[in-house]
């Protein structure tokens, strides 16, 4: 019996451990989304200003990944517009962060749904990318020290009174 670098046992291990490897990276990119502090970013506004993410320390933040395809993102931003329009006055920003290719479709489809908060335009994907969305809509919720708090993927009926919670804590702190 051959239990040389080609046999199949050898091959198994391998195969195992190169599994676990890929799972245990994955796991921490993961991981790092969800703590620490929140990765800085500058993008366009459909204003056609820039707006930094780093610049809106000493506020609690909500940034939310969003797409016109979106329909969970659709039902979503009317709750989000109220949170905002609640806590706005009280050291919050909402920053809307679109990833549609065509940045008209952004501006169209807020404009339809009464947005009043910033949207901010990804077309190139790079914030995207940068945080690792796998979901749409993904709401981050990050602290005044710039720290991610809190990171929720999707959007199911009841999620905004999370949001209401979780940013009223912030604020208080």
């Amino acid at each position: 019996m051959n239990n040389g670098p080609t046999s199949p046992t050898s091959r198994q291990r391998r195969s195992l451990i190169g599994a676990a490897l890929a799972a245990c990276t994955l796991g921490t990119a993961r991981a790092a989304i969800g703590s620490g502090k929140a990765p800085d970013f500058t993008l366009r506004t459909t204003e056609g200003g820039n707006m930094r993410l780093q610049e809106q320390r000493g506020r609690v933040v909500m940034v939310n990944f969003w797409a016109t395809w979106c329909g969970p993102c659709k039902i979503e931003m009317p709750h989000l517009n109220k949170i905002y329009e609640k806590y706005r006055s009280s050291g919050f920003v909402l920053l809307g962060v679109n990833i549609d290719d065509n940045p008209a479709n952004a501006v169209n489809t807020a404009s339809k749904l009464g947005v009043t908060f910033p949207v901010l335009l990804d077309g190139d994907k790079k914030v995207s990318r940068l945080y690792d969305l796998s979901t749409m809509p993904t709401t981050l919720i990050i602290d005044r020290d710039g720290q991610l708090r809190h990171l929720h993927k999707g959007y199911r009926e009841g999620y905004e009174q999370t949001y209401d919670q979780q940013i009223r804590e912030l604020l208080k702190s």
